[in-house]
């Protein structure tokens, strides 16, 4: 982002990059939306701003010989006011395109505009986004469908979070205006990503339900010496005599002195 000469506060700051952000994302938003745009990512460097867009067709990112990233470079340098050779844009391709919400919401979008039934076109892209890979997914499209009064269709399929900090985590959206005859619609599409250790087609968080169950390992005996050292400086423990089965001798009765007994004094 463009560098400021005077100081400035952290709250402002953050103002300021975020305003940049948002206005960056609405640009190539419009500009790349028949690439398949699937988001930006900002980095900035002591030298200089890079900017990665996300796309599902980075060849058209590109351009023929890269005509079409300079043209871009050139208007995001103009538009926020960049020194010369100050930022520089990059393309990165997505992965798996069932799994990223905005890419889904352009092609419903386009789906749309392009005369598909509602109906059709959100079960098609359900159906995909579930082949994909992903746990869940919901659709939501609203405005005038098909009358004059408008109404909200929701599609609903696999597993959903909607609430606690796994639903940050693991749900993305992705929000899109269509512009039909008729009016405006509203097109909202939210996927459940799956869980992959390794990050690469998931989230590489566990969920904070999932429980693990771990086997307990089998007890061992510790094998004992047949004669142990004795260790310098601590007492040994007296040996405890085994029970033998030889029968005791008997022994006489104790003699009792009826005296003691009768109540009476002694002389």
């Amino acid at each position: 982002m463009p560098t400021d000469a005077r100081p400035m506060s952290k709250k402002r700051s953050f103002v300021r990059d975020g305003i940049f952000y948002a206005e960056l994302n609405a640009l190539l938003t419009r500009e790349l939306a028949e690439e398949g745009y699937a988001g930006v990512q900002v980095r900035n460097n002591p030298m200089r701003t890079d900017i990665i867009i996300r796309a599902t067709k980075t060849q058209n990112v590109l351009g023929v010989e890269g005509r079409r990233i300079r043209e871009l470079t050139s208007v995001v340098q103009k538009k926020f006011g960049f020194a010369p050779k100050k930022v520089e844009l990059y393309a990165e391709k997505v992965p798996n395109r069932g799994l990223c919400a905005q890419a889904q919401a352009e092609s419903l979008r386009y789906k749309l505009l392009g005369g598909l039934a509602v109906r059709r076109a959100c079960y098609g892209v359900l159906r995909f986004v579930m082949e994909a890979g992903a746990k869940g997914c919901e659709v939501v499209v609203s405005g005038k469908l098909r009358a004059q009064r408008a109404k909200v269709m929701k599609f609903k399929e696999g597993y959903m979070i909607k609430t606690g900090e796994a639903a940050d985590d693991y749900v993305d959206s992705a929000v899109r205006h269509v512009m039909m005859r008729q009016g405006v619609l509203g097109v909202k599409v939210s996927i459940m990503l799956p869980h992959d250790p390794t990050g690469r087609e998931g989230v590489k968080k566990p969920l904070s339900d999932i429980v693990t169950v771990i086997e307990p390992k089998d007890d061992s005996m510790l094998p004992v010496p047949a004669n142990p050292k004795p260790v310098p400086g601590l007492a040994m423990a007296p040996a405890v005599p085994e029970k033998t089965d030889v029968p005791m001798a008997p022994q006489a009765p104790m003699e009792v002195d009826p005296a003691m007994y009768s109540g009476e004094k002694l002389a």
